[in-house]
């Protein structure tokens, strides 16, 4: 099988290797893409929580998407980590420069533990500046809250909060309801034009570490590929909800999904 597209991933490591840039690369395979990567930070993790994160430099940041992109041409993008203000500032920079047209945004602002990844500066920033870049903003409640000042507690407010992203500049926000404690989880896309909500089952488990980084390297997959950016979030939702139903119980803490569920090994390779 070929990659049907050539994806670049704008992201910070997780040790652990069930979110991040190690999430991002194995959905992005595990979906039938090339994935290419731009490293914002080293985090020591596992799946109790954050040791440390070493950032790297803003400047080899912008080396490795110009770089990489100069000799790769991606066909879209996806944004994770973006740690400080400097660094959000080189990433519009380079993304002024490679011009791709389909980006991702995941707003990681805080680890499944707690830990904050994200400081006051770079987060006006994201806000400001860096959701007008970009093709569509995937925050999860605690992020939304975060951007738009308000408290969520239903889909109502999930849907207000969408629109004053709109206000603030982003194209297409799709906001995941995995926080809100109830049955159903709804999962809202809004734009200027429509609202459209996915509703899905609520799957009892720990594991869900990694959940939000897959859900957007999922969704720029299938949008990468020619699919609509509505229909990329109902196939990405669908990719992770299988992935949760694994239920690997691998760690101590909140475990990994199996980014590997849409993958059927051929007779050959067993």
């Amino acid at each position: 099988m070929k990659p049907k597209s050539k994806i670049l991933i704008i992201a910070g490591s997780d040790s652990s290797g069930g979110a991040g840039i190690q999430a991002d690369i194995k959905t992005i395979t595990a979906l039938g893409s090339y994935a290419m990567t731009a490293i914002t930070a080293v985090t020591i993790q596992n799946t109790t929580g954050v040791k440390s994160i070493v950032p790297v430099d803003p400047k080899e940041i912008s080396n490795q998407i110009e770089f990489t992109s100069k000799d790769i041409k991606p066909d879209a993008i996806k944004i994770g980590m973006l740690h400080s203000a400097k660094v959000i500032k080189s990433v519009i920079s380079s993304l002024d420069i490679i011009k791709v047209k389909k980006i991702i945004l995941d707003p990681v602002m805080v680890a499944k533990g707690g830990t904050k990844l994200i400081d006051k500066e770079a987060t006006q920033l994201l806000k400001n500046k860096l959701i007008k870049k970009v093709t569509l903003i995937t925050p999860n409640i605690p992020e939304a809250e975060i951007l738009t000042g308000i408290k969520i507690k239903t889909k109502e407010d999930m849907i207000f909060a969408a629109s004053l992203l709109i206000r603030f500049g982003a194209q297409n926000v799709f906001i995941k309801g995995g926080h809100l404690h109830s049955k159903m989880v709804h999962d809202i896309f809004v734009n200027k034009k429509e609202i459209n909500i996915i509703e899905n089952k609520r799957i009892t488990t720990s594991n869900t570490h990694g959940t939000g980084c897959t859900l957007s390297s999922a969704i720029t997959a299938f949008f990468s590929c020619g699919k609509t950016l509505k229909k990329s979030c109902e196939l990405a939702t669908k990719y992770v909800n299988n992935s949760i139903r694994s239920n690997l119980n691998y760690g101590k803490g909140h475990g990994p999904i199996n980014h590997l569920s849409s993958i059927v090994i051929e007779k050959k390779f067993r």
